[in-house]
């Protein structure tokens, strides 16, 4: 999707009707529909045990019946081929999204050699091992280089090369969103701008009014107002090819067609030049005034011609809301049918408008378009799942504790580090906190500890509250940011604990600037040296302001 001032229309030449786009200017014959069709593939699925497309169905209704019980119990994709809605496309980095599944979740490349290393479960159906990339990265740094497609088809995801609105982009950071999922430690995605994946040549995807259905679990505190971060159908050239030739959730606070509800994140359809929360654009619903729970399930269904939904929920507990359902787009033409032309898409817009930051844990995408029933399934079976950022004991300068960082300065021990709601990144120094202070405010001074981004014998601290930001340093001056998946960046955001400057207590060395220490100075979060060019750098009462006292979470 293009920004707002530079949207395209594009001539769309009809493709034959037996036929279908594959990518790369490649026609496929579409498989038979009908009774005949949907007959073979509901027997397949059920002896091959995997996801098996429907195909080119363009009918103006639907909604799948099924006299098929389906169960939270049952992993996502097993849920959806047992409702006749099969998974064409299934990824995640934390778990397997079906029984049966025991093959690699992604593939992760070492900075130091360039050599990969593939991710796989701990058994069939289970959740990521990641004791063999944590070796395979120790003392280096890892990217995402592919996630694997867990259905048949192959459709991988691979590192999104330049489109037209963006240039190429790069992996995700391996290791910098550490959560928890069915009691293991596992990693999600946590995407900066310049960042997302793709995959222009895939099998058995939505085509040109076919139905579809799709879900992602993200983070409601990781976000932007850029574009677009966005999981689901794009064009196959990269590039903006008219109204209706997407068709992807879109999450984020970025409000295209006003008014919105709200700050946002809303869960909305990116459908080519607009995101959607209704066929008027803009939502009809009051009370979508966003999702801001660490983790959040987003849905999006579409039938190709008459009709879309967006639904969305915690995916740490409770039901799904139905947002918005109704008839596609009126706003302007190119909607109805829908145009999709099958590229997979995560974490930039159709022609890569790589703008947006977000955090990307699994997501499938359909043929055909799921049921309520179907998609509470899921729903439940995602809440079961226990999906909560990674932690252990509390209040102890170990990896994966949660913390709040004290200040010992004279007059200032009911001072912490924290970043700050009115300026969100920078890290400040400036206000008195106690178990009576705001909520927000004490999240907002609560980390959890983390290898160190650039040297694991060190730490990373990473905002409890917005997980995947990390405490760093720019231009010496703290802030609360995403990993960006530099080398620099790794280092800007590594601090080496030593015993505290004044005698008691740690002091955090700079990895990359080894002759400074955080600081806290005239309410400010820093980086300084004892003595130095900058006001921060001043002398006086030095090894106090650098010295802190590790304690429990204000905000457990």
């Amino acid at each position: 999707m293009r920004t707002l001032d530079s949207s395209v229309s594009a001539m769309t030449v009809k493709p034959h009707p037996w036929t279908e786009k594959v990518g790369f200017g490649i026609r496929r014959k579409k498989p038979l529909t009908g009774f005949l069709g949907i007959f073979s593939c509901v027997i397949l699925t059920i002896l091959a045990g995997f996801a098996v497309s429907c195909g080119g169905n363009s009918s103006s209704s639907s909604t799948t019946t099924s006299t098929t019980t389906v169960s939270s119990a049952s992993l996502p994709c097993d849920n959806y081929a047992s409702a006749g809605t099969p998974c064409v496309a299934a990824h995640s980095t934390t778990r397997a999204l079906f029984a049966s599944y025991n093959g690699s979740l992604y593939q992760v490349t070492r900075s130091s050699d360039s050599t990969t290393l593939d991710v796989g479960l701990l058994k069939a159906g289970g959740y990521a091992d990641i004791t063999s990339q944590d070796n395979f990265c120790s003392g280096t740094y890892c990217t995402i280089t592919r996630i694997y497609d867990q259905t048949s088809n192959k459709n991988d995801l691979t590192v999104e090369g330049g489109g037209g609105n963006g240039a190429a982009d790069v992996g995700v950071p391996a290791n910098a969103l550490p959560v928890q999922a069915g009691g293991h430690q596992v990693y999600g995605l946590s995407f900066s701008g310049g960042m997302g994946y793709r995959n222009n040549s895939t099998k058995n995807v939505a085509l040109y009014g076919d139905p579809e259905g799709m879900y992602m679990v993200t983070s409601g505190t990781h976000v932007n107002n850029s574009c677009c971060f966005d999981h689901g159908n794009a064009e196959i050239s990269g590039d903006d090819t008219g109204n209706g030739h997407m068709d992807s959730i879109n999450f984020g606070t970025e409000c295209w067609f006003s008014p919105c509800n709200g700050e946002g994140p809303w869960v909305q359809a990116d459908l080519e030049n607009g995101l959607f929360q209704s066929n008027d654009g803009y939502s009809l619903n009051s009370s979508n005034t966003g999702l801001t729970t660490p983790f959040v399930t987003a849905i999006l269904k579409n039938n190709g011609r008459t009709k879309f939904a967006l639904r969305g929920g915690d995916a740490q507990s409770g039901a799904l809301t139905t947002e918005y359902e109704g008839s596609e787009p009126v706003t302007s033409s190119g909607y109805s049918p829908m145009s999709q032309e099958g590229a997979i898409v995560l974490g930039t817009g159709g022609d890569n408008s790589n703008g947006s930051i977000g955090s990307f844990f699994e997501g499938v995408m359909t043929s055909g378009y799921p049921t309520d029933a179907t998609e509470s399934a899921v729903q439940g079976n995602i809440v079961s799942v226990g999906y909560d950022t990674s932690t252990t004991t509390a209040g102890t300068l170990a990896v994966n504790s949660e913390i709040s960082i004290q200040l010992t300065s004279t007059g200032l021990t009911d001072y912490y580090l924290r970043h700050q709601t009115s300026n969100d990144t920078q890290i400040v120094a400036s206000s008195q906190l106690s178990s009576s202070s705001a909520s927000s405010d004490l999240s907002d001074a609560t980390w959890v500890v983390r290898r160190g981004l650039a040297d694991p014998t060190c730490f990373s601290f990473e905002a409890r509250n917005r997980p995947g930001e990390f405490i760093r340093h720019y231009a010496f001056i703290l802030y609360s940011q995403p990993w960006d998946g530099t080398s620099s960046h790794a280092g800007d955001a590594t601090f080496c604990a030593v015993s505290g400057n004044a005698g008691s207590g740690y002091s955090f060395k700079s990895y990359n600037y080894p002759q400074k220490y955080i600081r806290q100075y005239s309410g400010g979060g820093y980086v300084a040296g004892n003595g130095g060019s900058n006001s921060w750098d001043d002398s006086s009462n030095y090894n106090q302001d650098t010295t802190f006292n590790v304690v429990n979470p204000l905000k457990p």
